[in-house]
C-alpha cells in the first residue's frame, strides 16, 4: 500500500474529469435504460474507437484534431445508422446494436493486426488512461458537455430519436478517449440501474453523487494498490450501485410494512 500516492495533484484532475463525464452520462444512461437500448453506449463507443484506430493506421497525430474529427465522424455516422435502424426495424434494435458493436470491434482488431504495439493501443482504448488526464483535456470536455447539457435541457424529448443519438455520440466520443470503453459503459449504466426507480430530479442527483463517490474510491484504490485506474473505478461503480440498490430495496420494504 502506497500512501504517498494519494497526491491531490495527481488524483485531482482525473476526479474532476470523472465528475464531468458523470454530468452527461447519468442522464443519458437513465434515458438509455428507459428506452431498452442498453448496449447502445458500447456500440457507439466502439465505433468511436474504430475512428481513432483508423486515424492511427493513417499515422495521424494521436491527440490532434484529425484524430478527434475521425472519432467524432465515425460515432456520428454510427449514431445516424442506428437511429435509422430503430425506425426501420424497432423490434430487433438491440440485436442490431450488439451486431454493430461486434463488427466495429473486429474491424478495429484487423486494422491493428500489423501494428507491433496494436495490443497495447487497443488495451488503452478499452481501459482508458484517466490517471493521465490533463487540465487542457478537462477544459475541452467541460465546454463540450456544457453545450450538450444546454441543448438537452432546452429541447429534451423534442430532439427525437435522431437528436438523442447524435448528442449521445458526441458525448461518448469525448469520454471514450479519456476513460476508455469499459468505464464509459459503467458510468452510463451502473448509476442508472441504482436510480431506476427514483424520481427524475432526485434520481439524477443521487446517481451523480453515487458516481462521484465511486470515482473517488476507485482512484484512491488505484493509487494505494497500484491498480489500473479504469478497471478499479468500474468495480467501484458496480459495488456502489449494488449497495445503493440493496439499500433502496430495504427502504421500500420498510415503507410497505
Amino acid at each position: 500500500m502506497n500512501l504517498a500516492a494519494l497526491d491531490p495533484g495527481l488524483l485531482g484532475w482525473p476526479l474532476l474529469a470523472g465528475l464531468l463525464v458523470l454530468a452527461t452520462h447519468v442522464p443519458l444512461g437513465r434515458r438509455v435504460l428507459a428506452r431498452g437500448i442498453i448496449f447502445l453506449d458500447l456500440a457507439i463507443a466502439q465505433i468511436a474507437v474504430l475512428g481513432v484506430i483508423a486515424a492511427h493506421a493513417l499515422d495521424l497525430a494521436p491527440q490532434g484534431w484529425p484524430t478527434q474529427l475521425a472519432a467524432a465522424a465515425a460515432a456520428l455516422a454510427g449514431a445516424a445508422l442506428l437511429a435509422w435502424c430503430e425506425r426501420r426495424w424497432p423490434d430487433i434494435q438491440e440485436a442490431l446494436i450488439g451486431s454493430t458493436f461486434v463488427v466495429a470491434a473486429s474491424l478495429g482488431v484487423l486494422l491493428l493486426a500489423g501494428d507491433p504495439h496494436g495490443g497495447e493501443r487497443l488495451s488503452e482504448l478499452l481501459t482508458g488512461q484517466i490517471l493521465w488526464t490533463s487540465p487542457a483535456q478537462v477544459a475541452q470536455i467541460g465546454v463540450l458537455y456544457a453545450v450538450l447539457l444546454a441543448l438537452w435541457a432546452w429541447r429534451g424529448p423534442g430532439l427525437g430519436a435522431l437528436g438523442f443519438y447524435l448528442i449521445f455520440a458526441l458525448a461518448i466520443t469525448a469520454s471514450v478517449q479519456l476513460i476508455g470503453v469499459y468505464l464509459v459503459f459503467a458510468s452510463l449504466i451502473l448509476p442508472a440501474l441504482a436510480i431506476r426507480k427514483a424520481s427524475l430530479r432526485m434520481g439524477l442527483l443521487t446517481g451523480w453523487l453515487l458516481g462521484a463517490l465511486a470515482y473517488a474510491a476507485g482512484l484512491i484504490a488505484s493509487a494505494l494498490f497500484d491498480w489500473p485506474a479504469g478497471p478499479a473505478i468500474v468495480v467501484s461503480l458496480a459495488t456502489t450501485a449494488l449497495i445503493a440498490g440493496k439499500m433502496s430495496q430495504v427502504a421500500a420494504n420498510t415503507r410497505q410494512r
